[in-house]
């Protein structure tokens, strides 16, 4: 089995549960239920485990077909995106992995897009191995609300993952209030940090609370001088006012203090704001945390005008499980 793929950094699962994507449609799930093929967590094999109709296994798996045709499914985006790559898992499946697999984009306002939808063939017939990742990178980023999975003829796949950006247009506001210019669902990412042994940044901009310790962003114990990193691109530039940090489930490996640092940057390659990080302004200096709480924070934060990127600072090490970033959007410079 090949390692997992290398993932660009700041990529995004657009098909991710928590995002509200849904597996809408299959046309055959007999030997394992459809919601699974975008499960958030690792595929697992367990021996000796059965159901009513055969071995479980933990993805999509459709029944041999007798007869002309192939077999395929139709994920919901919780949000349309820019999509840059897709990843074909199937471990554990081993004689019973589909030949080849192919798939489709569209944009629709149909639960489930038919025939009729404007379908756009984005990876054509490829071959696949049993037991293996494929990371199938676009050549260019194609706009979908959709996806579809054809597999040639029939078998099972454990997992799809969909990555991209949510396409978020701030213009489309209406209210007029602030929102959270970070979230992952107004089109924020994480760039980089310099350390994920536990969870990863991305976590930190996810919906909702995080639902234990493994949902959010925690580091390694560091043993030697310095502090832990993570930097996060803003879905639109915009004047920050408010800012919520929340350590939920992190007890005895919270932060001590955090403090965060910003610039506006919107067109500086990834790799270059990694460098760039340690110069930023100072948008909010050192503020204590404490264990399994929400910290609410609207004094002290400083007025250095529209930012594009955050970098947050915890001191030394430790867990965070969120981190709100509250302002208006910034729209002469949005992206």
């Amino acid at each position: 089995m090949q390692a997992a793929p290398v993932i660009d950094r700041g990529w995004t699962d657009l098909a991710s549960p928590r995002l509200g994507s849904q597996v809408v449609f299959a046309n055959d799930d007999f030997f394992a239920d459809k919601s699974r093929l975008i499960d958030p967590t690792e595929p697992q094999f367990i021996p000796g485990k059965y159901d009513a109709n055969g071995k479980w296994m933990d993805g999509w798996e459709s029944r041999r077909k007798r007869g002309p045709g192939h077999d395929h499914c139709i994920i919901r985006l919780g949000h349309a995106g820019l999509i840059a790559a897709f990843e074909i898992d199937t471990r554990h499946f081993t004689g019973n992995f589909p030949p080849a697999a192919s798939i489709d984009l569209c944009q629709s306002t149909d639960e489930i897009p038919d025939d009729r939808a404007p379908w756009l063939e984005a990876i054509g017939i490829t071959a696949l191995a049993g037991n293996d990742r494929l990371l199938i990178r676009l050549p260019q980023p194609m706009k979908a609300s959709h996806v579809r999975l054809n597999i040639y003829p029939d078998g099972g796949v454990a997992r799809l993952r969909v990555y991209g950006h949510i396409d978020f247009d701030p213009a489309r506001l209406t209210s007029g209030e602030p929102i959270d210019l970070a979230a992952l669902v107004h089109g924020g990412r994480a760039v980089a940090a310099n350390d994920a042994h536990f969870g990863r940044p991305d976590n930190l901009i996810a919906p909702g609370r995080g639902v234990d310790m493994g949902d959010g962003w925690e580091t390694r114990r560091r043993r030697e001088p310095g502090h832990d990193w993570a930097i996060l691109a803003l879905g639109c530039p915009g004047v920050i006012s408010k800012i919520l940090i929340d350590t939920a489930h992190f007890k005895g490996n919270y932060p001590d203090q955090f403090s965060l640092q910003a610039a506006f940057c919107p067109h500086s390659p990834d790799e270059l704001l990694i460098v760039q990080s340690q110069f930023w302004d100072t948008l909010l200096p050192p503020n204590p945390l404490q264990a399994d709480d929400e910290h609410l924070i609207t004094d002290g934060i400083k007025q250095i005008g529209p930012v594009s990127h955050v970098r947050l600072n915890i001191h030394p090490d430790g867990g965070v499980s969120r981190l709100r970033l509250y302002g208006l959007p910034h729209l002469q410079d949005a992206r």
